[in-house]
């Protein structure tokens, strides 16, 4: 088992503390396996709606965000890290109070660049935003103090 899967596993089994903006926006990790991570997310839209009274989109973005680099992070050696080259997401269906569950996956892992998908569903399993994301590895000298 890679280090970066005993990882994030360790964040699954609540053994090491969140990451400060899962306590933020108040969002847990449902799932693990290599290369794949859910997240369940609570939309309130007492705290996470936009000016329109919709949840806010950088919402969704954070939660893909972090289901996705979750993902990559399984699929990682010891002391190996990454950085995001890029993101993108499509909003398909406005939400205003919802469990959503978004899902990332690594579509490719190459030596040092990866691509990686998240599908965020509702409640009723309708997609409500596509998200990509493109990341470079770092190892070595590149990743220390990282």
């Amino acid at each position: 088992m890679k280090a970066g899967l005993k990882n994030v596993l360790k964040l699954f089994q609540g053994t090491v503390p969140p990451p400060p903006i899962a306590k933020l926006l108040k969002f847990s990790i449902s799932g693990v396996s290599d290369g794949r991570v859910e997240i369940a997310f609570m939309a309130d839209p007492k705290t996470h709606a936009n000016p329109m009274g919709t949840l806010h989109g950088g919402v969704l973005c954070d939660i893909a965000d972090a289901a996705m680099g979750m993902a990559y992070a399984t699929t990682l050696d010891e002391g190996d890290t990454f950085t995001t080259l890029e993101l993108k997401i499509n909003f398909l269906k406005p939400v205003w109070n919802s469990t959503l569950r978004a899902v990332g996956k690594v579509v490719k892992s190459g030596q040092s660049i990866g691509l990686l998908e998240c599908d965020i569903f509702d409640e009723q399993e309708k997609l409500v935003a596509r998200a990509t994301r493109t990341c470079m590895t770092l190892r070595g000298e590149k990743a220390r103090g990282r």
